[in-house]
C-alpha cells in the first residue's frame, strides 16, 4: 500500500494524492499580460515631458499582433495581452488624459512595470506538482489554470461494513421493548465520507454465526471489511469464529486498551478485516486509531500525527490498560470530557480528539503532557 492508481476528473480529486508527477503543458501566463487597468507603451518612448498618443484599446480576451507606432500608447485592461514592442503598463489612476494625449504622472514607474511576463508562474514542460502531493482547493485551481482536466491519483480503498446485533433497529423505525437504534453504521459511514469514501455496502444482520458467515462471504471482495459487534467472547459473539470458518487468517484478537479491548484484525487474500466492538464510542475510537491510518496509507497520505499537549485537569485511572479518552483541545490544553463509557456518545459528539493515557500509569496531574490524536 498504496498500490492502485486511477485517472479521475480534476474536480473529483479534491483531498486525493497524486500518484504521478504533473508537468505543465503550457507557459503560464501564456503571454505577456497586463496586471492592471491602464495604458501600455514602450518605456523608451517616455521622456516624462511629452505626452504619448492614445490609439485604440485591448480588453481581456483580445489580442493585438500589430506593433504600435513610436510614442503611441494603447488603453489596456487587466489580463489582456500586452502588444508587441510594448513592455510597460501605467495604472489608469496615475495618468491624465487630454483628448488623445496621455500624460503619465508616475515618477516611480520603471521598465516592465505592471506586466506579468509569459511563463513567469510556470514554464511549459516544468514540474507543476510532484507525485505524493495532496490535492487541496488551491492545487485544483492551479492545475485548472494549466488546462489540466484529468489527474492520476492513488485509488481510495473499497470498504464494506457489517453491523451485527439482534437488538438493532434502524433510525426512523418504531423502537420496541428491548431494542436500540443502530448507530455504528452511521458513524462509520460518516467517518469514511470525511476521507472521501462511500462504503460499497452496509449490512445489519442478527447475531447468528451462519448469517455472519454468509455476509462475510458476500463482502470479502473489499479492500477493507469492517464488522461491528460480536467480537468478544460472549455466548452471542460469533464474529471471530465466523471469520475463522470463512478462512480468514487472524493476525490478532484483543488489545490491552480501553475502549476497544475485543478488537480483531485478520487478512483474507488482499482484504483487511477489522472486527470492532459493538459499543458506539469504542467503534469510532478504534476507527480513528487503526482503520483511518490504513486508509491514509492506501491513499498515499501521511498518518495523522499525535501531539503532546498539557492536560487541563488531573485524572486517575486503573493500571493495566492503555486508555483512549474522548477529549477537546481548547486554548492550548486538552480537556477530558465526561461520559467516557464506551456506550456513551453524548460526549463524543463534542470531542475533537482522543487522549492516550499510558497503560501502567494511574495518576495524571493538571499540566502534564499527554499524547493527543485529533479526530476532526
Amino acid at each position: 500500500m498504496p498500490s492502485r492508481t486511477e485517472d479521475v476528473d480534476l474536480l473529483a480529486a479534491i483531498g486525493m494524492v497524486l500518484s504521478a508527477d504533473v508537468y505543465s503543458p503550457i507557459d503560464t501566463p501564456p503571454f505577456d499580460q497586463s496586471a492592471v487597468d491602464g495604458y501600455a507603451f514602450s518605456f523608451s518612448d517616455w521622456d516624462q515631458q511629452s505626452p504619448l498618443k492614445i490609439e485604440g484599446e485591448i480588453p481581456a480576451g483580445h489580442a493585438s499582433h500589430e506593433k504600435m507606432k513610436a510614442h503611441h500608447t494603447v488603453r489596456i485592461f487587466t489580463g489582456a495581452p500586452v502588444p508587441p514592442g510594448m513592455e510597460t503598463v501605467v495604472m489608469q489612476e496615475k495618468v491624465e488624459v487630454h483628448g488623445k494625449e496621455l500624460h503619465i504622472k508616475d515618477p516611480q514607474l520603471i521598465l516592465g512595470s505592471n506586466v506579468r511576463l509569459k511563463g513567469s508562474q510556470t514554464k511549459a514542460g516544468t514540474l507543476a506538482l510532484p507525485k505524493g502531493h495532496l490535492l487541496t482547493p488551491a492545487s485544483i485551481s492551479f492545475l485548472a489554470s494549466l488546462g489540466i482536466a484529468i489527474v492520476q491519483v492513488y485509488e481510495l480503498p473499497r470498504v464494506r461494513i457489517i453491523v451485527t446485533g439482534k437488538e438493532l433497529v434502524l433510525a426512523g423505525a418504531i423502537l420496541k421493548a428491548g431494542m436500540i437504534y443502530e448507530s455504528n453504521s452511521a458513524g462509520l459511514t460518516a467517518a469514511l465520507k470525511i476521507l472521501g469514501i462511500t462504503p460499497l455496502s452496509v449490512e445489519v444482520i442478527d447475531d447468528d454465526e451462519r448469517a455472519i458467515m454468509r455476509a462475510i462471504n458476500r463482502t470479502i471482495d473489499a479492500d477493507i471489511l469492517i464488522l461491528t459487534g460480536g467480537a468478544s467472547v460472549g455466548d452471542y459473539d460469533f464474529v471471530p469464529s465466523a471469520l475463522e470458518k470463512c478462512g480468514v487468517q487472524k493476525v490478532f484478537h484483543k488489545v490491552k486498551q480501553k475502549p476497544g479491548k475485543p478488537l480483531y484484525f485478520g487478512v483474507e487474500n488482499q482484504t483487511l478485516i477489522f472486527g470492532l466492538p459493538g459499543n458506539p464510542a469504542a467503534v469510532l475510537s478504534c476507527f480513528y486509531q487503526y482503520i483511518r491510518p490504513v486508509i491514509q496509507r492506501f491513499a498515499g497520505k501521511p498518518h495523522d500525527p499525535y501531539f503532546n499537549l498539557p492536560l487541563a485537569d488531573a485524572y486517575k485511572k486503573k493500571p493495566g490498560l492503555t486508555h483512549f479518552l474522548k477529549g477537546k483541545v481548547e486554548d492550548g490544553k486538552v480537556n477530558i470530557l465526561e461520559s467516557q463509557e464506551s456506550y456513551l456518545m453524548n460526549s463524543f459528539a463534542y470531542a475533537n480528539c482522543l487522549i492516550e493515557l499510558e497503560e501502567e500509569k494511574e495518576v495524571f496531574v493538571a499540566g502534564e503532557m499527554v499524547k493527543v490524536l485529533m479526530i476532526n
